[in-house]
């Protein structure tokens, strides 16, 4: 088989020719690499597995001393393993090795072994593939398991029998699913099933590894269609039992609601066409997550969900948590999300006031236009004459804003008197009053009872704070 290689590729190869004469150890490149140079797929991270039939060790320090300028080599003699960069790519080194597995952990007993015994060890076939870089056979595809067949057919199966490999290693469930959702796969019966009889093994691997696994399918464009396939093995419910309460749909006196679960599969597929920002794309999983705990039967109006965006928000930082997800911005991002995911709807009403713009352009900042995309995405009906309609009216609502922006220049805006200032003013230190002055301010602002000015709104601050009793310490205007 010829394989296509950019220029760098082949630089590397021929060092490691180089490499593997002065070491005699049979060399071959196995697993995603070559996988998806087959594939003709560019992955974001440019990895390269090499396993010798001998110490990984040794020929990547081998390796490193035919490249120049000689890079920085990682060993890890604990794992029999050595990584170096090299122009953008990760060479990682190992031993040809054999597993095995006791019943309580997913830490195998490793020793050496043969390459046979190294492809055995892999998840699925389609990871197995390698190719040799010995003089004897360089450039030969060595597939045991009919990994090319199964890139064809577009097949995810495991190399072994799948309940052995899934037992031995249960994040390997997870990466069926991960490699299916990245390349647009289907997992086959067998595999399938062996995940439904294996799943509760996911209890013995950590929160970390099975977190990254969930993001790359989240990244991917097929997220729903696969956490539909996991709920229905029952791993989803295992990893992720949020997300799987949102299934079902209860109905009084004949009056029924939509199924949250696949409402929200829907927001995301529809999501995942127009960004590819993970965090919205959680913001999607997460934005109706608090409805099963808000749900009500009201006489005359129906199954209501009050208050499910603020709860909402409150569940997203422990899911957050949960799945050690970072605390940090990209948490604040999606929890303003979930709490604002209904607030634009509002602006679709006739006769909307420049303020209720005015509030939403405040409170999103730069991140209206991620929260216009969820609303939209946000639209599932079946029937397009509806879904035009709604479509339309956000397009009216991203009009209004456009003209309210462009007027009153309110994005990310900050209110024109600090609480500095106020305190410098009237001779306060930090106290209630201050924040009271503050929020008058801001409120007449975005009400547009004043406009956008510093002059203005300091006149504004001086007439409310003489309502608490508080007065200039000198009648001075503010400086521009």
């Amino acid at each position: 088989m010829i394989f296509t290689f950019t220029d760098i590729e082949k630089q590397i190869i021929e060092k490691l020719k180089i490499a593997i004469r002065e070491t005699n150890f049979p060399t071959y490149i196995v697993g995603g690499f070559v996988r998806d140079r087959i594939l003709g797929r560019n992955s974001k991270k440019c990895d390269i597995d090499i396993v010798c039939v001998g110490s990984g060790i040794e020929l990547a320090k081998q390796m490193a001393k035919v490249l120049s300028p000689m890079p920085k080599l990682t060993v890890f003699k604990r794992f029999g393993t050595a990584m170096l960069m090299y122009k953008g790519y990760e060479l990682e080194f190992v031993g040809a090795r054999r597993e095995s597995y006791r019943s309580d952990s997913r830490k195998p007993i490793v020793e050496d072994g043969t390459l046979e015994d190294d492809q055995n060890r892999r998840d699925l076939t389609i990871n197995a593939l390698a190719i040799s870089l010995n003089d004897a056979d360089f450039g030969t595809l060595l597939d045991p398991f009919n990994g090319m067949s199964d890139l064809t057919n577009k097949i995810i199966k495991t190399p072994l029998e799948a309940g052995k490999t899934f037992s031995d290693d249960p994040l390997r469930m997870l990466r069926a699913f991960r490699f299916a959702a990245q390349l647009g796969f289907e997992i086959d019966f067998q595999t399938l099933n062996a995940i439904a009889v294996n799943k509760e093994r996911i209890g013995i691997i950590s929160q970390e590894r099975i977190t990254t696994e969930l993001n790359k399918i989240i990244e991917s464009d097929n997220a729903a269609k696969t956490f539909d396939l996991m709920d229905k093995t029952g791993l989803l419910a295992l990893i992720f039992p949020e997300l799987v309460n949102l299934k079902g749909v209860d109905v009084v006196k004949g009056i029924g609601h939509k199924d949250n679960f696949y409402h929200t599969l829907e927001v995301l597929d529809n999501l995942s066409k127009k960004s590819d920002n993970l965090w919205l794309r959680w913001a999607a999983i997460l934005h109706d997550i608090a409805k099963p705990q808000t749900k009500k039967f009201e006489e005359g109006n129906g199954w209501t969900f009050h208050g499910h965006e603020v709860l909402g928000v409150h569940m997203t930082k422990r899911i957050f948590k949960k799945f050690k997800l970072p605390l940090t911005e990209q948490l604040r991002f999606v929890q303003k999300m979930v709490r604002m995911h209904l607030r634009p709807i509002s602006l679709t009403k006739e006769n909307i006031t420049d303020s209720a713009v005015r509030r939403v352009l405040f409170d999103a900042g730069d991140d209206i236009e991620s929260l216009l995309m969820l609303c939209e995405a946000d639209i599932t009906s079946k029937n397009p004459n509806r879904v035009k309609r709604y479509l339309d009216n956000y397009r009216f609502v991203r009009k209004r804003m456009e003209e309210v922006e462009e007027k009153d220049q309110l994005r990310n805006w900050q209110p024109p008197i600090s609480g500095a200032l106020i305190m410098e003013t009237f001779n306060l230190k930090p106290s209630k009053e201050v924040g009271i002055i503050k929020d008058k301010i801001r409120e007449a602002i975005l009400d547009g009872l004043i406009k956008n000015d510093k002059n203005i709104a300091f006149e504004y601050m001086v007439e409310e704070a003489a309502k608490l009793n508080l007065h200039p310490i000198q009648s001075t205007k503010v400086n521009d």
